[in-house]
């Protein structure tokens, strides 16, 4: 049978012990039994959000959080910074214009991440901005923003710092409480190693007091409805109950490894795929200043069809990496290194991209990319 692996920044491969919480008979989410589950899985996130603030879990793909995050702290007519540094950077300026929110777009070149001086500047010249809405990790481009500095800049300041950590939670540092971040937001199935159904959104004492004060219409989104069910350790609506009692599991599995070496373990998986890219003559295409641990995006060399290499890869050898997006399709194809993905996972996947490079033309030396990988990851 041809295997089936994801190399791709969401989904992420499950365990095989998570699939079969999955597979277990579902119980009724108003029941005590339930309720042991569900204040489980908030301390867990709590310890993977780094804040003892609380974890809203949300049945919604992780831009549900993006789109609570906006509604529920800013109302119409108000001003906010979107940084974009790529797709999923334009989602917060998309959705601030869903909402009427004034939003200043502080547009960064692909592959770069955004300077905090840029941000000071900004806050600097307009003490009318509210927010600033920016991005841990942007799989688009394989690029990581630097938290904790604009943090330094903004917790100075009246507005708050929301990050959207949908891809980076697990796989990249973020201390929030320690740093200052005052809202992040995330989903299941990234990092934490689920199927898609779950989003979360962790909000601060400062972040909370502009709930209180947002006038955006809202509803299942309502992050009121949220605390108040919260606070009673339950749902303000029927929530994804198969997927949260998954959730407890794979928080158990990432507190049994320990957050600091699970990043430390995709930083290492990261600096294998870089090692292979160069040894194969390939360019990254992330600034090697801001370039991400969770995902490598890696330039397709000339003469070279992006999207059928990555086509080949899935389609007859089963091994599933990501192309570009937007302006970038056809031109890079991103490697995951988040979730459960382990160095066989990722040697498989540089010996299938070998493969189908050479058998598209590419010249290079069959096998540099593996035994620089190798090398790394036994050194």
């Amino acid at each position: 049978m041809k295997r089936n692996l994801l190399l791709t920044p969401g989904p992420t491969q499950i365990p095989p012990q998570i699939c079969e919480v999955l597979g277990r008979p579902i119980i009724h989410h108003r029941t005590p039994q339930f309720q042991t589950i569900l204040k489980e899985a908030a301390e867990g996130l709590k310890y993977v959000f780094q804040t003892q603030n609380d974890v809203f879990i949300l049945t919604s793909s992780g831009t549900g959080a993006m789109e609570s995050a906006v509604c529920n702290l800013l109302s119409s007519g108000d001003k906010a910074v979107c940084v974009e540094a790529g797709k999923f950077g334009e989602r917060w300026t998309e959705l601030c214009k869903a909402y009427g929110i004034k939003a200043e777009v502080l547009k960064i070149p692909s592959g770069k991440a955004v300077k905090d001086t840029q941000i000071r500047e900004l806050l600097e010249k307009d003490k009318d901005i509210k927010v600033v809405f920016t991005t841990l990790t942007e799989t688009s481009t394989g690029v990581d923003t630097n938290i904790k500095a604009i943090a330094e800049v903004i917790k100075k300041t009246n507005a708050v710092l929301v990050v959207d950590a949908i891809s980076g939670l697990g796989a990249t540092e973020l201390k929030t409480d320690e740093w200052g971040v005052d809202v992040v937001v995330s989903g299941s199935q990234k990092g934490l190693m689920l199927p898609p159904g779950l989003a979360f959104i962790s909000v601060s004492k400062k972040a909370f007091a502009l709930v209180e004060q947002s006038k955006c219409p809202k509803y299942y989104f309502d992050l009121k409805k949220a605390k108040k069910a919260c606070d009673q350790t339950d749902t303000p609506f029927t929530p994804a109950i198969g997927i949260i009692i998954a959730l407890n599991e794979s928080l158990k599995l990432i507190k049994q490894m320990g957050l600091e070496k699970l990043i430390a373990h995709h930083a290492r998986l990261a600096k294998a795929n870089r090692a292979a890219a160069k040894a194969l003559g390939l360019k990254l295409f992330a600034d090697e200043s801001c370039i991400s641990n969770a995902v490598t995006a890696i330039c397709v060399p000339d003469g070279i069809e992006g999207e059928k290499l990555a086509k080949v890869m899935r389609d007859t050898h089963g091994i599933t990496m990501a192309g570009g997006q937007s302006e970038l399709k056809g031109k890079i194809i991103r490697i995951a290194q988040m979730g459960c993905v382990d160095e066989y996972d990722i040697l498989t996947g540089i010996s299938c991209l070998e493969k189908v490079l050479k058998e598209m033309g590419y010249k290079f030396e069959l096998g540099a990319g593996v035994a620089a990988a190798q090398k790394l990851l036994n050194s």
